[in-house]
């Protein structure tokens, strides 16, 4: 455990001295106080607080923009190391290759953690000034949503260990990472709309429709913070969350698959990995 947690201090320290944690957390807080002020327009036509609406908004931007960053973050953490010809000094340490895999992986979810409760948290912070009611369950919310923000953002990071993994240089690595976010974010979802139309209820019921979901794991974060507590009416998933079977622990634990799957893929192709 010591030494994993060396090798996590040596990704948190080179975060600092590039610049990852500052610009990450500018990055978030910015556009969490946008949207808390932006978006707090239409709470007093459609009846919403104005908490439930950031959520609503951080959920939204959240699933795209914190696995791009995971992604950029975490692609060329074995394979940058091994062009550099900095990982066959770090190995000659006494040091096994997964406790190199889980110490970056710990200390690269530990930035993001940082930056997104602090980039998330202003906007908390910025109604709580204002004087704004919100209601407890409007807090839940919150919480649960920064919660599931870091576990997509460790996802995305194992993912990006993945691909780092197995890549030969640098350049696939970054393409692998693009192609990755594009499939997750973006394709699936409009793949699986098309279906859906297509099949007009034949085969696709709701609970296999729910099964599908959990093959994207941007679609369980979507699941776990806009169909729950008491925003999805304003986030336009009423009706899913009407039908939807599948308890908060489910969600969660599909997430936390998805962190364990790729990261234990990961360490596998690098301990049978020559340098």
């Amino acid at each position: 455990m010591r030494t994993i947690l060396i090798v996590a201090r040596k990704e948190i320290q080179e975060g600092l001295r590039n610049r990852w944690v500052l610009a990450t957390t500018l990055l978030l807080g910015a556009l969490s106080l946008s949207l808390t002020f932006l978006g707090s327009a239409p709470t007093g036509n459609v009846g919403a607080g104005r908490l439930d609406v950031v959520v609503v908004s951080l959920s939204s931007l959240t699933i795209f923009l914190l696995p791009l960053i995971a992604l950029l973050i975490s692609h060329d953490a074995v394979v940058g190391e091994m062009e550099r010809g900095t990982m066959i000094l770090l190995l000659s340490y006494p040091v096994g290759r997964y406790q190199v895999i889980l110490g970056k992986f710990c200390g690269h979810v530990l930035i993001l953690t940082f930056a997104t409760v602090i980039g998330y948290g202003a906007a908390a912070v910025a109604l709580a000034i204002t004087g704004a009611s919100v209601l407890a369950a409007s807090w839940y919310a919150f919480a649960a949503m920064l919660g599931t923000s870091v576990m997509l953002g460790a996802v995305f990071v194992a993912i990006g260990y993945l691909i780092s993994s197995m890549a030969r240089d640098r350049g696939t690595a970054a393409g692998l990472s693009v192609g990755v976010w594009l499939l997750m974010v973006l394709v699936f979802d409009m793949a699986l709309l098309g279906v859906l139309v297509v099949d007009q209820g034949r085969i696709v019921s709701a609970q296999v429709l729910e099964c599908l979901l959990f093959l994207n794991p941007t679609d369980l974060y979507r699941l776990s913070n806009l169909t729950g507590f008491n925003v999805s009416q304003f986030s336009g998933m009423a009706g899913l969350a009407g039908t939807a079977t599948t308890g908060l622990g489910a969600l969660l634990a599909g997430l936390t698959l998805w962190i364990v799957a790729p990261l234990g893929l990961a360490t596998l192709f690098f301990a049978r990995r020559e340098l």
